[in-house]
Parts: structure tokens; sequence; C-alpha cells
């Protein structure tokens, strides 16, 4: 992920000195582990921290680069580069592992910080849309079905309903990090052949995992598509918050806007304009987390008990989609605590179409009063053509029409105006939603 997409504390998860740091906890403990059992000497354990357990510097980093140009493989760069600090003591680093033992464990790690910080940003999305919900609760304003004027809600509401799918994003990723927080260190196709079963489960108890039931040489990347397209579902969540505050912001409805700050320039041509960027910029993020989905599913199906074609795109998308996520999730937060509401635009939307968003009052009004639901649904669409037509507002049309004349007096028709049939039951929506109403 390019530079301007990225925050740093996610973009440190993902490099090489956390990784091989990660790498040489994973050795260092099975060392233990090892000593514990009697396998390895206890002063060989000992050895590898005191003498392996420093900074991997950019230096040291570089060294472990020059050596796999040499070895073509990674790992074995990485335990060539330790063997330096440890000595002789090195010799029972690695003991009955392989490759993947390391590069997995690792990747389990990587993904459960990665998804740390990506709780933190849904907790921030959540506090943003609670407080905006709680602000406008009886903010009423125009709820649009097909981009069309339906009938009112509030805008309470709306932050209300986003508050909720966040919440559940929030509980999907808890449970993906779970899912994806394995340990695997079981030797080639992932029989134990070499080394003892506690060996995983210590190291595993160390860095916050749990054993892998069956690994055979990997991790079954069934976890891995999981965690992925858990990411890809909060994406989509992001994505439709962000075209939610892109509509309301058009010039024909600006009933809420993205601050624009000081300064600011909207167009580098036309000097007038404020434009969404930032929703829009979050609708193309979300597209790249997405694009994470269709590779990590294909990733589960490997040859027998491994291959690496999956290695390729893990390298990719576990940086990619958790950067990207990462920052527009934060960008997200931002966007709403900032969020700009217009409440004349939104009142003089209500009233846009004369009074038509009140049509299923009327027509609700003539069923109970006798007429039949056909004959009902008839007169009151051909009024409502007749204001879409300009000819004159709703309450009057219907008001002067015989055929409701017959069913309703004029008493009645005025008590079918009410907006407040709409705010009737906020509260026990806002209840559901928050568990509570403050009083």
């Amino acid at each position: 992920m390019i530079p301007r997409y990225t925050r740093p504390p996610m973009a440190e998860i993902w490099e090489d000195a956390n990784r091989f740091r990660i790498w040489f906890l994973i050795e260092a403990h099975a060392c233990d582990a090892l000593a514990q059992r009697g396998d390895v000497p206890p002063a060989a354990a000992q050895a590898v921290w005191l003498h392996g357990d420093k900074p991997y510097t950019a230096e040291r980093v570089a060294r472990i680069a020059v050596i796999e140009q040499e070895t073509r493989h990674d790992v074995i760069a990485f335990l060539t580069e330790l063997a330096e600090h440890v000595g002789d003591a090195a010799r029972f680093i690695h003991q009955g592992m392989t490759s993947s033992d390391v590069l997995d464990t690792c990747y389990a790690v990587q993904c459960t910080q990665a998804a740390d910080l990506l709780l933190e940003g849904l907790d921030r999305v959540l506090a943003a849309c609670r407080r905006r919900a709680w602000e406008h609760k009886d903010t009423l304003c125009m709820g649009r079905s097909h981009g069309i004027h339906a009938e009112p809600t509030t805008l309470g509401l709306k932050f209300a309903g986003f508050y909720a799918e966040f919440a559940r994003n929030r509980e999907r990723l808890r449970q993906a990090r779970v899912e994806i927080a394995t340990c695997a260190i079981s030797g080639a196709v992932g029989t134990f052949a070499h080394i003892d079963p506690s060996v995983e489960a210590h190291v595993a108890q160390k860095l916050g995992l749990q054993p892998e039931p069956v690994s055979t040489q990997v991790i079954p990347r069934d976890r891995h598509a999981m965690f992925f397209a858990t990411l890809a579902v909060i994406a989509s969540s992001v994505e439709r918050l962000a075209i939610e505050i892109r509509h309301l912001q058009r010039t024909e409805v600006r009933e809420a806007e993205e601050h624009f700050a000081p300064g600011q320039k909207g167009s580098s041509a036309m000097p007038h304009k404020r434009n969404p960027i930032l929703s829009e910029n979050l609708t193309g993020l979300a597209r790249l987390v997405r694009g994470a989905v269709i590779p990590a599913l294909e990733n589960v199906a490997l040859w027998h008990e491994r291959d690496i074609s999956h290695s390729s795109v893990e390298r990719v998308i576990g940086p990619d989609a958790t950067l990207a996520l990462d920052f527009a999730l934060n960008r997200l937060a931002g966007v709403v605590e900032k969020l700009v509401v217009y409440p004349a635009a939104i009142a003089n939307n209500l009233d846009r179409l004369g009074g038509l968003v009140h049509s299923q009052q009327v027509l609700l009004a003539l069923t109970r009063a006798g007429m039949r639901r056909e004959e009902a649904y008839t007169v009151v669409q051909r009024n409502a053509m007749a204001v879409w037509a300009g000819e004159g507002r709703f309450h009057d049309l219907v008001r002067h029409d015989p055929a409701v004349g017959q069913y309703l007096s004029a008493a009645d028709l005025d008590s079918l105006f009410d907006r407040s049939v709409h705010t009737r039951h906020v509260k026990t929506i806002f209840a559901r939603v928050f568990g509570e109403t403050p009083g």
C-alpha cells in the first residue's frame, strides 16, 4: 500500500523488523519447550535469548536480505543471520520444525495484531455514529427508496442503523480474529514426527494463539479466507455509509456535507466546488479491500499437505487489505465526527413534494373507513400524480376530491398530515440498538 493511505501503526506490523522479531520469538520459545523436555541443552535455549534477542535494526534486516540472495530461502537466511549472533548453540534452533511452522504462525500473529488495530478503528466509527445518532435522534428528514422521496425518517435513525451494522461487523471481526489466531509447530506434513506437540502448545501459549488441530504442513487457509472475507464485509459497510454522505452532499440535496477546512480547495478549475472527496476515496478503498477476497478463497485449495501458491498472494493481500481498511475506518470516523448538517435544507426537502409523503396515511385511512383498497389506491395515486405535475398540494387536492370526502371529513384529513406519526417509535428503535434510552 502506498504511503498516502498508510497509517504507521498498521505499517509497522507488516515491516520486516516486526516479522523477524516474531520469527525469533517462535524459534526461541520452541527452544525453551525443547529444553524443558530435555531435547536440547538448557544452556543452548538460554544462549538463544541471551545473544539473539536483539532489535532487528536496518542493518540486521539488510544482512538477512544479503544472505537470502544466495540461499533463495527467507527462513534459512533468517536462521543463518541468527546463528551469527547465537554461535554454536544455534545448531539447536529449528529442531524438528519446518519453514511453514515459522511462516504460518508468524502470519497468524500479524493478522491478530492487525485485527486489534482494526477493532480500534471500528470502535472509533461506532462512537462517532452513536454520537451523531443521539444528536439527531428527532431530526426529521426525508427517507428515500430508489433515490426517490418515500416517507420521513430521522437523521438519527440513519446513524443508528449504521451503528448497528458496524456493531455486527465488530463482532464478525472479533470472531475472525479468534479463528485466525492459530499456531502450527508440527514439522513436515504436520505429523509431529520430529517434534512433540507440547512444543506447539508452549509456543501458542506464549504468543496468545491456539494450536491448530490439524495443520498438515500449513495452517488450513479456510481460516484466512474467512478473515479476509470479514474485512471485505466491513469495507462494504464503510462504502455504504460513504455513499449515503455523498448523496446527501449532492447540490440538489445538500442536507449534509463533509467538513470543508479553511484553505481547502475543491477544484483546480472551479473555485466554487466543495466535493465529497473523502467519501469518494472511501468507496475506492473499499474496492481494494474486497479485491483480496477471491485470491484468499482460491488459496484454500492447496495441493496435498502443502504447496506455496498461497504465499505470494498473502504477502500482498495481508498488508494491503489491512492497511487500506485501517486507513478507511479512521477516515470514515473523521468524516462522521465532523459532518456538517443543514437543518434548513432537510426541512425544505421534506416539503419539496407538497405533502406527498403522507400518501400512505391517506390510503390507510380510506381503507379503514370502508373504501376498497384498489379504489383507495387509485384515488390517492390520481391526486398524487397531479401533485407531481405541479397542479397543487396534496392536502388541498384530496380535501376537494369527492371520492375522498365520502369517507373522510376535513378534520380526519388534517390529522393524517401530522409528521409525528413517523417518529413515535424512534425511542423503541434506539432502545433496540443502544440498549438504553437516556433521559
